[in-house]
């Protein structure tokens, strides 16, 4: 197999921490031992929630990363912008005064007639730039682009004028215009003209792409339906996992706690995808009996402040212990008796998901009834669910885990084969694969393609 010179672009890297950061992380961890040459190109200024040094550690020696400014602000400051455009929220049930509500906010509309797609298309020109340099320099055979931010799409069109003989994958780690449009809460605007500009985007990335790559079999058909003209060939499916080398697998302990409690972690950001409100009423209406049986934490960054005012509304049932490097995060989910997972979304699996099966610790999940998250959770034989609005079922949930102490882990049966198939050392060999035969295949229509004339001096 001859080597291939892959370029991954990927807006957030190591050090850069968070669960956004991983699928980028582990491609340049185990991509170069599958006859990939890799370069990275990444801003040198990313936001970001937190930091992780240790993943810079792992990243091998060979994988060349290319660092960029950005104009894109701090996660502090976009956040404080965030809150100040949006404004302050008044308490529930209490009505918005009708001269509020149709007052123009001038920065508002300033923020949304430039930060388009996302405030990180402001990285678009340096990171023009700074691509096509590379691909000449490094004589790049196959860029791969992984999005979000998904302004990183408009690179697409950009570079096939350019070089248009150049395999270019697209890889959706979330399914863009469906779901996270309007989930997402670290978008400025959710407006229809920013949706006409998203749709836009996508069709000129996705008609000039050699390869779309989604992470849920439903994101890919989702994606694919879209654009019924491109051949189904385009549409491929490589899910996120988990680091084997990074987990402690654990086996659930079927001896109570000598303090009689039942741990329950979650892991990962708290965002309008993940928020927590039907969790919370539920466990509100346990008895008083239950309730003082559980002991919650939520490891990871809270998005928006009335996340995090519902989440203390459970008083002494709640620990909020904010961001952690991952392997913090990842020890303190082995000491746990059960993971907690919230999503809201039909068609994207939260990356905690996976870390969660890999580490062995059964689910509580609180998911969409029809959503990719729930088949795979059945599938996996990971654990327990209840519907994401389903108040009731949730709550029957905890007193069914309260009444059957630990010995519920006794059932718990999860099915190690398919599991192991999420592993990011897998992966990783099924994308390089994947990324060999595009650009084989890319290779064979540029040499079969007619020379191309002089410009004057044709017929």
């Amino acid at each position: 197999m001859n080597e291939l010179n892959v370029l991954l672009i990927t807006y957030s890297f190591p050090p850069v921490g968070g669960t956004g950061v991983m699928r980028a992380a582990s491609l340049a961890r185990y991509l170069p031992a599958e006859g990939i040459r890799l370069d990275v190109l990444t801003a040198r200024n990313a936001s970001a929630v937190g930091s992780d040094p240790t993943l810079l550690r792992e990243i091998p020696a060979e994988v060349t990363v290319h660092r960029t400014l950005t104009l894109d602000l701090p996660f502090g400051i976009k956040k404080w912008i965030k809150r100040l455009i949006a404004g302050s929220k008044p308490p529930s049930g209490q009505a918005v005064s009708p001269a509020a509500s149709s007052k123009p906010h001038f920065l508002k509309r300033v923020i949304q007639d430039i930060l388009q797609p996302d405030p990180q298309v402001t990285w678009l020109p340096v990171l023009t730039r700074a691509a096509r340099r590379i691909v000449r320099k490094r004589k790049i055979d196959l860029v791969l682009i992984t999005v979000p931010p998904f302004s990183s799409v408009l690179l697409v069109e950009k570079l096939r004028k350019e070089f248009p003989q150049l395999a270019i994958v697209v890889d959706f780690r979330d399914e863009w215009l469906t779901t996270t449009f309007d989930l997402v809460s670290f978008l400025f605007s959710r407006s229809e003209r920013t949706r006409k500009i998203a749709q836009a985007a996508e069709v000129r990335a996705v008609t000039n792409a050699t390869a779309v790559v989604a992470v849920t079999e439903a994101a890919r058909r989702q994606i694919r339906a879209r654009y019924p003209q491109e051949p189904d060939g385009k549409f491929h499916l490589l899910p996120n996992g988990f680091d084997a080398t990074r987990l402690v697998r654990s086996v659930p302990s079927a001896k109570p706690r000598p303090d009689g409690k039942i741990i329950v972690t979650y892991v990962g950001t708290i965002y309008a995808s993940t928020e927590p409100t039907a969790l919370v009423q539920a466990l509100q209406s346990l008895p008083s009996e239950v309730k003082s049986r559980f002991r919650l934490r939520f490891i990871g960054h809270i998005e928006e402040p009335r996340f995090r005012e519902a989440l203390l509304q459970l008083g002494e049932m709640v620990e909020l212990k904010g961001y952690l490097p991952q392997r913090e995060a990842l020890a303190a989910m082995s000491e746990t008796d059960y993971v907690l997972l919230i999503n809201h979304d039909p068609l994207n699996v939260g990356g905690k998901f996976y870390d969660y099966v890999g580490g062995g610790k059964p689910i509580l999940g609180a998911v969409h009834p029809e959503g990719e998250t729930r088949r795979l959770l059945e599938e996996l034989r990971a654990g327990w669910w209840a519907g994401n609005r389903d108040v009731e079922g949730i709550r029957l949930l905890f007193i069914d885990v309260a009444a059957r102490g630990n010995s519920l882990l006794n059932k718990f049966q999860p099915d190690l084969e398919k599991i192991a198939q999420y592993e990011r050392r897998v992966l990783a060999q099924r994308y390089a694969g994947l990324l060999h035969s595009i650009a084989g295949r890319a290779r064979e229509r540029g040499s079969s393609a007619p020379a191309a004339q002089p410009a004057g001096t044709g017929e």
